[in-house]
């Protein structure tokens, strides 16, 4: 099918070549020759009067008009795989759809697994995509590279419709024979004391780190660590701190050495949210798995570990 001349599978070809910016990739990603994408890239090329993609050092960059067309048509995509994914009906006894579902450590071990069992209870052919949380995460709803996103409700776009899942208290984990553990820890020894924080992979800061930050509170940090589930086990046989989500920290207290006390510091709780992408909000499959994420929010209140709002 052809738009202004312009062979419309060309802009999957397009689409595909922006994302991985490389030809071989491109390829196999669109289970086709090489050559064949070298062919499409090279009617493109002439389509638009421009090299698209330009070959510097064993890298390929993108052109001023390749990078001005990379959203737009990021955008179509989604709108065409959503309508072709989609189904007016959705039974879950019967659907065998994979689902991306971005999350960070601390999700997965809270939420997740209830989550889990509800799917494999009621979905047993839905296959679920675990992908790990980044900086901007929402970028990966609107690429198409996710379906749903878990995420603390700040750090969720303003652009697509989100639901709170929710909140977990922030407190402080310490070495059960440590110097803290038995009394009440002061906001002094708080500041004084050396802490263990979570630095997200691609850069950035933690919910408890920002809290502290705008409280005017500047920690002494002597470990990071990229895993929120390592936090509470990396103060153990130390004098250090760590402030982790309450959910997490009753977890890693039941394995023996740690203790829970609270933050001396008025550090809002953790809220979490579930977003998706505002073209797929009438998808019954994400409504329905985003029924079961909230119904696991529930059983994990119930059980006492965090509360839902």
């Amino acid at each position: 099918m052809r738009f202004k001349n312009l062979d419309l599978n060309l802009l999957v070809a397009l689409d595909t070549l922006i994302r991985v910016r490389n030809v071989s990739r491109a390829a196999d990603e669109m289970f086709i020759t090489q050559s064949a994408m070298s062919n499409a890239l090279g009617r493109l090329r002439d389509y638009f009067d421009d090299p698209l993609l330009i070959q510097v050092g064993r890298s390929m960059e993108l052109s001023p008009l390749a990078v001005s067309l990379e959203q737009p048509l990021r955008d179509i995509i989604v709108r065409i795989e959503t309508a072709v994914v989609s189904t007016p009906s959705f039974s879950p006894e019967q659907s065998s759809r994979s689902i991306g579902l971005v999350v960070s450590d601390y999700t997965l071990h809270t939420l997740i697994p209830p989550f889990l069992r509800r799917v494999a209870q009621h979905a047993p052919g839905i296959r679920i995509d675990l992908k790990p949380q980044q900086n901007f995460p929402h970028l990966l709803l609107e690429r198409g590279e996710a379906d749903l996103l878990v995420a603390p409700t700040i750090f969720c776009s303003t652009n697509h419709p989100r639901e709170v899942l929710l909140r977990d208290e922030i407190c402080c984990v310490v070495d059960a024979a440590g110097p803290y553990s038995s009394s009440k820890l002061s906001e002094a020894d708080f500041v004084a004391a050396g802490h263990v924080v979570m630095t997200p992979p691609s850069g950035g800061e933690s919910v408890a780190q920002r809290a502290c930050r705008e409280l005017g509170l500047e920690l002494r940090v002597e470990v990071s660590t990229f895993s929120f589930a390592s936090l509470p086990v990396l103060v153990q046989g130390t004098n250090r701190i760590a402030l982790v989500q309450r959910g997490l920290a009753e977890r890693m207290v039941k394995l023996g050495g740690l203790a829970i006390v609270a933050s001396p510091v008025a550090i809002p709780p953790l809220e979490q949210s579930v977003q998706w992408h505002s073209f797929r909000t009438r998808d019954p499959a994400l409504m329905w798995l985003r029924a079961q994420l909230a119904e696991a929010a529930v059983e994990l209140e119930m059980a006492g570990d965090v509360f839902t709002t």
